[in-house]
């Protein structure tokens, strides 16, 4: 009896990790680790452990709601824990649940949920749900929100919440601007989350986010304090809300005869509802009967959510991909059939590692069931066969090396041994392409990885006789025509490139972007010389010294490495600054840059202006600083104050190139 005991708290452990990890990734980090079918079932499986065991373990998913905020933004506590919904997927536990009342049924929107705050009629404040009890403030952010009232005619105080959503349309046309195909994002509600929760509001502002409300949660007189009268109705508050310019969240007046209909009624618009949901809301309208039952540690009594069973589909698994990432490890990736699934053809999912491989017990012409976690991403639920005898690969199939099968974490994965794999390779390319170094837009990791994987790059030149695999690479997954001639188009872009930022892309060891300007610079930005620089010249460069001089010289003297830069040389067009006429002479002189450009792209770009005069950039106000520059000189910010203080000129970008580049030709 205590083993079975021992092993039903075990078991409740190994769950309260699973979905705590799973939960702070969806909620803290905007990914996802697992499906919303996997999550639900390891979710109730752990609540009937706790049912049975009569314990509740600290942590418990069941009993915490969300996790802490991640990000920069301030923090607040909400005056009220913002509760979770208890769940079903059972029509007829909602008719029983409803009972002799009348309810509200509503879209359960999925995004990011907000509780707005006005005062005076005026909009004074924006916090995210956070952890249920304390929350990120976002009130630059809200103020963007595509059709939310700033200005209200009511005067009161006006507590209420709302879900922040990306609709489907806005998502895709967000998707196809993106250059990168392989930076995709994932979901509406991923990008939703990471848009709403930006540091800066531009990027909220440009993602088109949108409130939808659901809920009144306070609305008191000015002057007097006293709670305003709705005749206790939920539905009298949503007219309320609506004469004062919100949206609010699509909603039907049910009772327990007309609940089910209204649920098919609700699902007959899934398909065409641009904005993204993931279930429904039912809430009885009087307020006064919901308060009364009080609520759960977790849920609210007052309402319940209906969850959509996952669509699932019956196909037969074909073959396997095996495919090598840069750490080595080799991922499985399932090719079935085509199957429609959400209103799109499937014909591929990721099983994760030889684990899922072995529980799955996929073989070869198995019959599968597959489905579309959240809507999204391909997965397969169940292999109806079982004949476990699929073969997991020996070698490696981008370099023939041997694989091994390793413990990571609780999972068995393949990897590739071989340490020199091209594959692993991944890190050089990944760097050489970052913004600091070639700065090609849309060579993601992701991308690169496809693209080692696929025999197109082995060194660095080869980036840029990618045009010559066009085909190639438009038969790639993820890949359309415009997504592949922006790449094409930024790597075509990148052959223009300073001196400096070509030596960083090389990643010699210990030579960062600083350092690479320094010995550019010293030999006036000839690459012939720098090459051919010798460890004792390299030392005397203030800032460099011996060890750095001596893995430079390594670097260049070694014969792949030299046979690799002649290549990639004959590739690029190496700028070289020529001072004007009238230029003043920048050496030993600090600037310090803030704000936004009007005639550089970003401040990299100013940065290497003045460092190609001599000068140098820094990142905050001293009193050995040149001038700030910065064009709003009226602002209060930290540095224009700290400018201020010190006696440092606070100069525009006009100002700073009349009276330090007179002759520079702005664009």
């Amino acid at each position: 009896m205590e083993t079975d005991s021992k092993k039903l708290t075990e078991r409740q452990k190994e769950l309260t990790d699973i979905l705590s990890e799973a939960s702070r990734a969806y909620y803290a980090e905007d990914r996802e680790i697992m499906s919303n079918f996997e999550y639900d079932k390891l979710y109730d499986e752990l609540l009937e452990l706790e049912k049975e065991s009569g314990i509740v373990l600290a942590g418990s998913p069941t009993v915490n709601v969300g996790y802490e905020p991640v990000t920069a933004l301030p923090k607040e506590r909400h005056p009220s824990p913002m509760l979770s919904l208890n769940k079903t997927k059972s029509r007829e536990e909602l008719k029983e649940w409803l009972g002799d009342k009348e309810g509200l049924l509503s879209w359960k929107e999925d995004g990011l949920t907000v509780v707005l705050t006005y005062e005076g009629g005026e909009l004074k404040k924006a916090v995210t749900r956070g952890n249920g009890e304390v929350g990120e403030v976002i009130t630059p952010n809200a103020k963007t929100f595509k059709g939310l009232p700033l200005q209200i005619s009511y005067k009161g105080r006006l507590v209420i919440r709302g879900e922040a959503v990306i609709t489907y349309s806005d998502f895709e046309k967000i998707n196809e601007a993106n250059p990168d195909a392989d930076a995709l994002y994932k979901n509406p509600r991923n990008l939703c989350s990471g848009s709403v929760r930006a540091l800066d509001p531009k990027v909220t502002a440009s993602r088109n986010v949108r409130v939808i409300i659901f809920s009144l949660v306070e609305a008191s007189d000015a002057e007097t304090g006293e709670a305003h009268d709705f005749g206790h109705s939920f539905e009298k508050e949503f007219i309320f809300l609506k004469e004062q310019g919100f949206t609010t969240v699509e909603f039907k007046r049910v009772t327990a005869d007309t609940v089910v209909d209204s649920i098919g009624e609700f699902e007959a618009k899934i398909k065409d509802n641009d904005i993204p949901s993931d279930g429904l809301v039912l809430s009885y309208d009087d307020l006064t009967y919901a308060a009364s039952l009080g609520r759960t540690a977790k849920f609210p009594r007052g309402a319940i959510a209906f969850k959509w069973a996952d669509e699932n589909a019956e196909t037969t698994l074909r073959s396997v991909e095996w495919q090598t990432s840069r750490t080595g490890l080799i991922n499985p990736v399932a090719v079935f059939d085509t199957v429609d699934l959400e209103g799109t053809e499937v014909r591929r999912a990721s099983v994760h590692n030889v684990s899922m491989i072995r529980q799955l017990k996929l073989g070869i012409g198995d019959r599968i069931r597959v489905f579309k976690a959240n809507m999204i991403i391909p997965q397969i639920s169940e292999n109806l066969t079982g004949s476990d005898d699929l073969e997991i690969p020996a070698i490696c199939p981008v370099c023939g090396g041997r694989t091994e099968i390793r413990k990571q974490v609780d999972s068995e994965v393949l990897m590739c041994t071989a340490p020199d794999c091209p594959a692993k390779a991944l890190k050089a390319f990944v760097h050489f392409t970052e913004r600091d170094a070639m700065n090609i837009e849309g060579l993601s990791e992701a991308t690169l990885e496809k693209l080692i994987a696929a025999g197109l790059i082995k060194d660095f030149h080869d980036i840029y006789h990618l045009e010559e695999h066009r085909e190639d690479i438009l038969g790639m997954e993820g890949f359309k025509e415009k997504s592949c001639e922006n790449l094409l188009s930024s790597i075509e872009k990148s052959r223009k490139v300073a001196v400096p930022r070509m030596l960083y892309a090389l990643g010699i060891p210990g030579i960062g972007l600083a350092g690479a300007k320094l010995i550019a610079a010293h030999f006036s930005f000839d690459i012939e010389a720098v090459r051919s620089a010798g460890v004792e010249e390299l030392s005397e460069i203030e800032g460099i010294g011996g060890v750095l001089a001596g893995a430079f010289c390594d670097y260049m003297s070694d014969e792949k490495n030299a046979a690799g830069l002649d290549a990639l040389l004959k590739e690029l067009e190496l700028e070289i600054p020529v001072k004007h006429e009238g230029a003043a002479d920048l050496t030993g002189k600090a600037f310090v840059i803030t704000g936004s450009l009007n005639h550089f792209a970003n401040r990299s770009d100013l940065k290497e202006l003045i460092e190609s005069y001599g000068g140098k950039v820094t990142g905050s106000v001293t009193s050995k600083t040149e001038c700030l520059i910065n064009n709003d000189s009226e602002s209060t910010s930290s540095k224009n104050q700290t400018a201020k203080k010190n006696g440092i000129s606070i100069l525009t970008e006009d100002e700073f190139l009349s009276k330090y580049m007179p002759d520079y030709q702005v664009s």
